[in-house]
């Protein structure tokens, strides 16, 4: 198995975004075939931090055993509750501390459970959590979303309010965001909005070393190589990334999801 993002770093935070391709077995790539490729490329990769899109509640509880108890998870269902896909964030319990999360959904109404109001028929949210890192005692956020598939307005809408809830975050923290944006980096205002108006940077972009980038999206074809990336990791300007990487692990031909996940090794 590859491994795109080295483990080294006596303080690196190995951090991961990956829409996880929704649970189905009424499905050519049916969950039930997906999940051991998942395990094992999760137990290899080992991330400290886990952006997650698209999981559904009892697919995330599999993740979780397979992950073992070192790991814990926070997220809520788009509809509410348990109900519909999860934007959840794993993490490494023996390295990380959550101190304080919240969700909000992307819409004019963004308290509003399920709401949606921007043109998007399928609701979208974003979720983020403040941590302690055990290690050097520093803190940091990590947010969590997962944009529209099909209307640019309700994506530029969300990015206003994605970066808007970012700058009334304690400014003193470093910012990690993790996603599938549904549009091409450098390639659209979604992007500019959020590294401008988030004061962020694209660890693709400021790694010190990167892997060979890939289409994030395959949709279980063939890979692109240098085609788009839609799934990101984001973080503030002072955080510095040693090594980013699209993770292209296949077992039998078997992929675990549609999307590739996206890796960065980071320092706060």
């Amino acid at each position: 198995m590859p491994a795109p993002v080295p483990h080294a770093g006596r303080w690196g935070l190995r951090v991961m975004t990956f829409n996880l391709r929704y649970a189905s077995e009424n499905d050519p790539h049916p969950w039930s075939q997906r999940r051991p490729v998942m395990r094992r490329l999760l137990r290899h990769e080992r991330p400290h931090l886990l952006g997650t899109q698209e999981g559904l509640h009892r697919q995330l509880r599999d993740i979780a055993e397979d992950l073992g108890p070192r790991y814990s998870w926070i997220g809520l269902g788009r509809h509410g509750g348990s109900h519909g896909e999860f934007g959840a964030v794993f993490y490494d319990t023996l390295r990380l501390a959550p101190e304080e999360f919240d969700h909000f959904w992307l819409s004019g109404t963004p308290s509003l459970i399920a709401s949606a109001t921007w043109g998007n028929t399928i609701v979208r949210m974003a979720s983020w959590i403040r941590f302690t890192d055990r290690r050097t005692g520093t803190g940091l956020y990590l947010l969590n979303t997962h944009l529209d598939h099909a209307h640019q307005y309700a994506r530029e809408r969300s990015a206003e309010l994605i970066a808007e809830r970012l700058r009334a975050l304690d400014p003193a923290l470093p910012r990690v965001v993790t996603g599938d944006f549904n549009v091409p980096a450098h390639a659209d205002p979604v992007y500019d909005a959020l590294l401008a108006g988030g004061a962020l940077a694209d660890t693709w972009d400021t790694a010190d070393e990167r892997g060979p980038q890939y289409a994030t999206f395959h949709g279980y074809r063939p890979l692109v190589p240098d085609g788009d990336r839609i799934d990101w990791i984001l973080a503030s300007p002072s955080v510095r990334t040693l090594h980013a990487g699209i993770n292209t692990y296949s077992l039998d031909g078997r992929f675990p999801s549609d999307h590739l996940p996206v890796q960065a090794l980071v320092e706060l």
